[in-house]
């Protein structure tokens, strides 16, 4: 009470529409949270589209590095254009591009140079490489896999090396070829066989396409028998067994069931052969000293025909109507050799 004796005065309450609003303490987590969406709501890909959008990494690149240049080639086969004049020189020929291919001469030697080692440098892995993939399957059991990797390591070196390492064993003077060839001729019986000089295989365009072919029979004989060996661990055991309880020997059951069980894997290996013997250009152009084909163009196939006619000449047209022509070739040989060696699949 005051002390006039009068009661004190009350005090009306706030009401809540007058109260001051008081807020709950807010951390700086939450509120950072709260001002970043949910990490769901940024991109959300339905099941149908996901596995085009996981695919447009491999799409661009294919597009760009793929099938772009394949597309600006086929322009190019119909222009004539040298790059140090710009986009804008190219001018329309039509098909005289192709009509220049086919009357070039040097661009046939050049075919037939391709032809010849695309033959003698892939006939022979393929009839090595059967019986000594047989041989390996039958003679090596634990160690098989050690076996397989030293045939294969040649395929896996560098072009470069392996072309470095020829060159000096096809050396002239000191050369280890003509070395062994020296030391045979010493021999009564097959000294008469022998060379009576050393033999310039590089520079001399009578064995510089034999030179080549053995450089590619090397790299890509290991190649061929790791598929033969694959084909032969899928012919069943029992075959052979039944085979060796009717009396087949050997030479019956590799005729009879070998070559038929791997008719697959062989025409995959030789289509293989025939594809990569057409197009090939590392092992002469790193072989021969100019890189152009070496003494009489020997050793210059179409796809080093190409090169130079792109980047020596300049001329990317004809160079482009050239390996359309090569690719049609390509493509012929493969169904020939489908039409021939797949027909006995059927």
């Amino acid at each position: 009470m005051a002390l006039d004796g009068t009661p004190p005065a009350m005090t009306t309450p706030l009401r809540p529409a007058d109260a001051p609003e008081t807020l709950p303490p807010v951390s700086a987590t939450s509120a950072a949270s709260a001002a970043v969406p949910a990490r769901g709501s940024r991109l959300r890909i339905s099941a149908r589209s996901a596995p085009y959008v996981l695919l447009l990494p491999f799409l661009a690149l294919f597009l760009i590095f793929g099938l772009f240049p394949l597309g600006f080639s086929l322009y190019l086969a119909f222009q004539s254009w040298e790059p140090t004049s710009g986009l804008g020189a190219m001018s329309f020929v039509g098909w005289d591009n192709f009509r220049f291919a086919l009357s070039d001469e040097w661009f046939w030697k050049s075919m037939w140079n391709t032809l010849w080692l695309a033959v003698a440098g892939g006939v022979p892995q393929h009839l090595v490489a059967i019986p000594l993939a047989c041989f390996i399957h039958a003679g090596f059991k634990r160690w098989r896999n050690i076996v397989l990797g030293a045939y294969f390591v040649p395929y896996i070196t560098s072009t470069v090396a392996v072309a470095i390492v020829f060159t000096l064993l096809y050396s002239t003077e000191y050369g280890l070829i003509n070395a062994v060839l020296r030391g045979l001729a010493k021999w009564p019986l097959i000294g008469a066989l022998m060379p009576a000089q050393a033999i310039d295989w590089i520079n001399d365009p009578e064995h510089l396409k034999p030179a080549i072919a053995v450089l590619v029979f090397w790299r890509f004989v290991g190649f061929n028998i790791v598929l033969y060996l694959a084909g032969l661990q899928a012919i069943p055991r029992d075959l052979y067994e039944a085979a060796t309880i009717d009396g087949a020997g050997p030479l019956q059951q590799f005729f009879h069931i070998t070559l038929p069980g791997l008719k697959p894997m062989i025409l995959f290996g030789v289509t293989l052969s025939v594809v990569g013997g057409l197009q090939l250009f590392e092992e002469p152009f790193i072989l021969t000293p100019d890189g152009r084909g070496g003494s009489d163009q020997a050793g210059m196939t179409a796809a080093v025909y190409l090169y130079r006619t792109a980047f020596d000449f300049n001329d990317f047209g004809a160079a482009s109507a050239m390996s359309w022509l090569l690719f049609i070739a390509v493509g012929a040989l493969t169904w020939a050799i489908h039409r021939g060696i797949g027909r006995g699949l059927r």
